[in-house]
């Protein structure tokens, strides 16, 4: 009973408080035009996750590590494991401005999509070969306007939450714009709403800040070892948050 009444608390929460946020939201993206990397507009959007977020009691979050710094005006190629559809709201925390790549298909849903296209994400149709041009276009903008791009490698959410094969699309811009790698390891938001689910879940999800990687001298020959060092640490990482939980969770059963 608990976690129903939860639950529809926490959908009519989001819908209430994208209600709030989207006329804002318009208004900022009809406003804020000389915005090349669009860091305001995207400002809002995390305001979005982090408030919608605070207010379900079913989620608790947290950040660990630090951003390198200088993160607020030199740009990073960010990249990330996928659990579930609440990795935004969790990442929405991270105290720094990024535009996201999503689906095309999303942007075309009711007022969630408004907010993405208000928010100045960058839509990708998958297959469609104009559109990753497009995608690629505006990432590279995005990057020489000193702003990060934030970037799912697996391509989807996992279905199990292991850690699926990456794609090379992160990898490449990475390499092409010469600009730095930043890796994030999330673990915990599966149980806030699993793939395929379409309930909410309690949870407690974490996503931990890994040291940068270089891409400066690398080349197109160097893009499947990039690739694999990065999905590497983003795999020790998760696999390390995973003991913690476990051990915390073992811990509370103790004193319990």
């Amino acid at each position: 009973m608990r976690r129903t009444l939860l639950g529809l608390y926490t959908y009519f929460e989001f819908f209430f408080m994208a209600v709030v946020f989207v006329g804002p939201m318009v208004v900022v993206a009809l406003t804020a035009k000389k915005d090349p990397g669009m860091r305001v507009r995207g400002r809002w959007m995390r305001r979005f996750g982090r408030t919608t977020s605070a207010l379900t009691p079913l989620w608790k979050f947290r950040v660990e590590g630090q951003p390198p710094s200088g993160i607020d005006h030199e740009s990073y190629v960010v990249v990330s494991n996928h659990q579930s559809t609440a990795d935004p709201f969790l990442l929405s925390s991270l105290p720094w401005d990024m535009r996201w790549i999503s689906k095309e298909s999303l942007f075309k849903l009711p007022l969630i999509g408004w907010m993405m296209q208000a928010g100045g994400d960058i839509p990708i149709k998958r297959g469609d070969k104009r559109s990753v041009e497009q995608m690629f276009e505006a990432c590279r903008q995005t990057l020489a306007a000193g702003v990060s791009v934030m970037i799912f490698p697996e391509g989807t959410r996992s279905p199990d939450g292991k850690l699926q094969p990456f794609k090379d699309g992160a990898f490449q811009l990475a390499i092409e714009a010469q600009r730095p790698m930043l890796p994030l390891a999330v673990f915990g938001t599966r149980a806030c709403r699993p793939k395929g689910s379409l309930w909410f879940g309690d949870a407690k999800a974490v996503v931990r800040v890994l040291e940068p990687v270089p891409t400066a001298g690398l080349t197109a020959d160097d893009l499947p070892k990039l690739k694999e060092e990065v999905r590497s640490r983003i795999a020790a990482a998760v696999d390390a948050l995973e003991r913690d939980a476990d051990g915390a969770a073992t811990t509370d059963l103790a004193v319990a």
